[in-house]
């Protein structure tokens, strides 16, 4: 086990905006900043697995605070705090003082008296969660300028309204992974599709995520959904300019049989459409509950019409040799499984089970990444540090 192979790519990369800063977006990063989060991520996997420690700090908090139920993203803060050295305290909104009225500058200043990075999940009102994580990271920055904290936590987008980039990147990595380097992805085919659920609501983040995330790296991506189901128009303009210039392709069809011709990856994932989450917020912040019940029962009747928008075995014949590899951030909607009718189809889930949970493994060395590049200086000098030290992390 060598660092040296990790360290080499570092040396070529500019990390020079990474040091006690945040990540919110994953366009706002240059494509250095990218590939050095994956670079560090799988270097910490390597230290884990051969038994060496990456603890970088002897004590500190993550703060996580969650505004939408998480398996998967809040156990993967919670074991890369841990990996790094940190524990993790929950931000309970429901045992704060917050119904008191405490601000959230004061809120995010009581929080981080001892606290180094802040993840949080906000992603259920189009213009509040990534507004209010801007909101938290100005109250700390203030925080620490006036000299009330002894440092300045950095915040990890865990998923908002907009981009769930802890998702994507573990995502991303994933195919790296499976196409023997980011260099073979140039030119593969993946289509972002919508899928039948019989539940509403679900985040615009994930496939709005991944088409702002996989055309910059040079791929051939289709965004397929029925008419209705529109992302956000200021997120497919992003990924247009990022196809061009990668030098890859963005296309739309309403045709998901179109999308799956051909793909090389394929990503069914049901969303809400983004005038009905835009209706929804503004409901929610008018306190109408009962025009948000007419709204889910509308949307509801609205996904009914589109089940023959499932993952399928003709579907995924339809794809590279038959053989695409099939994503999704889980939990999905198994047909006749998890639901009577739903995503993808039990025998299809099943037979990618494995790669399915090896993509989700990625998420705590992504979200651990990000902590190491924006509390660590000289992120090579630590790394080959981590190794020479070469403290075992259990006992064999």
């Amino acid at each position: 086990m060598r660092m040296d192979p990790f360290i080499e790519k570092l040396n070529g990369l500019d990390l020079s905006d990474m040091f006690e800063n945040d990540f919110f977006l994953t366009w706002e990063k240059k494509k250095d900043e990218l590939d050095a989060v994956f670079a560090v991520a799988d270097a910490l996997r390597c230290l884990r697995e051969n038994n060496i420690s990456p603890r970088i700090f002897d004590s500190g908090l993550g703060i996580s605070l969650f505004r939408d139920n998480s398996t998967r993203t809040r156990f993967s803060f919670a074991s890369a705090c841990n990996m790094l050295g940190l524990e993790v305290q929950d931000l309970d909104e429901g045992k704060s003082q917050i119904a008191h009225g405490e601000t959230i500058r004061e809120t995010s200043n009581m929080i981080s008296f001892m606290a180094d990075v802040i993840g949080i999940r906000d992603d259920m009102y189009i213009g509040k969660g990534n507004a209010y994580m801007h909101r938290v990271v100005d109250a700390v920055k203030e925080g620490y300028m006036d000299g009330i904290l002894e440092q300045r936590p950095t915040l990890v987008n865990l998923q908002c309204d907009i981009d769930h980039p802890t998702q994507s990147m573990a995502d991303l990595l994933h195919m790296i992974h499976e196409s023997g380097g980011v260099e073979n992805l140039r030119g593969k085919k993946i289509a972002m599709t919508w899928a039948y659920s019989p539940s509403y609501g679900k985040p615009l983040s994930v496939p709005q995520g991944i088409v702002g995330l996989m055309t910059r790296m040079g791929m051939d991506v289709t965004l397929a959904h029925p008419e209705g189901y529109e992302i956000m128009a200021e997120v497919e303009e992003i990924a247009k300019e990022n196809a061009k210039a990668s030098g890859g392709k963005f296309t739309k069809t309403n045709s998901m049989k179109e999308a799956f011709e051909g793909a090389d990856f394929v990503y069914p994932k049901s969303w809400a459409p983004f005038k009905a989450m835009e209706k929804r917020t503004e409901l929610y912040g008018a306190g109408d509950f009962e025009g948000i019940n007419k709204l889910e029962k509308e949307l509801l009747a609205q996904n009914a019409l589109h089940k023959d928008w499932e993952c399928t075995e003709e579907m995924m014949n339809l794809t590279k040799g038959g053989k695409a590899l099939y994503l999704h951030c889980l939990p999905a909607d198994i047909t006749g499984v998890s639901c009577k009718a739903g995503e993808v189809a039990a025998s299809v889930f099943d037979r990618y089970r494995v790669p399915l949970f090896k993509q989700a493994s990625f998420k705590p060395y992504i979200i651990a990444s990000m902590i190491f590049l924006s509390k660590v200086k000289d992120p090579q000098e630590t790394l080959a540090m981590l190794e020479k030290r070469g403290s075992r992390r259990r006992e064999l």
